[in-house]
């Protein structure tokens, strides 16, 4: 299997959101555009996704959003509150290992610190690597058998100007 991770786009900062819930906090335009590149570059690596699944939050629903409709996967996009801020990366692992048919690939869409220990335990066993995950960043890991610990091998992390290059 084939787990490629996406963080989401640039959103607007705390400080601009004025609500006590920052799971409503949206992209900007930037960050709207920023995804349509990425999705662009996407499309012309030919990367397709048996199964997307996005975290709730307005932002990561945002970015899953547009990356399904430029490779035409709206109906591939799930959410699930295992990919929010707050997720247990253990129920992740379950709920994706109980998906019938089981995905070759599968795009994940959320939120830092999250999305970065869930790539450290899933390539190391451990939450300690650090990652340098800018948002709209693309990596991609490979395991044969998913679990929740050192199960993948880390094949690629992409930056959004590396994407935008590749658009």
């Amino acid at each position: 299997m084939f787990i490629f991770i996406l963080r989401h786009g640039i959103a607007l900062d705390r400080e601009q959101w004025n609500s006590n819930s920052d799971a409503g906090r949206p992209l900007t335009a930037e960050g709207e555009r920023q995804l349509q590149t990425s999705a662009a570059a996407m499309k012309r690596m030919g990367l397709q996704f048996d199964v997307i699944l996005s975290s709730p939050f307005e932002r990561a629903k945002r970015t899953a959003q547009i990356v399904a409709q430029i490779l035409r996967l709206e109906k591939k996009l799930q959410l699930t509150r295992h990919l929010q801020s707050d997720g247990d990366p253990k129920k992740l692992v379950r709920q994706i290992t109980r998906l019938k048919p089981s995905p070759r690939r599968l795009l994940l869409v959320g939120h830092e610190p999250y999305l970065s220990g869930l790539i450290s335990v899933l390539a190391t066993g451990k939450k300690k690597m650090k990652t340098a995950f800018e948002k709209g960043g693309l990596c991609c890991l490979e395991t044969g058998a998913l679990e929740h610990d050192r199960c993948a091998r880390w094949l690629w992390l992409l930056t959004p100007a590396q994407m935008a290059q590749m658009a």
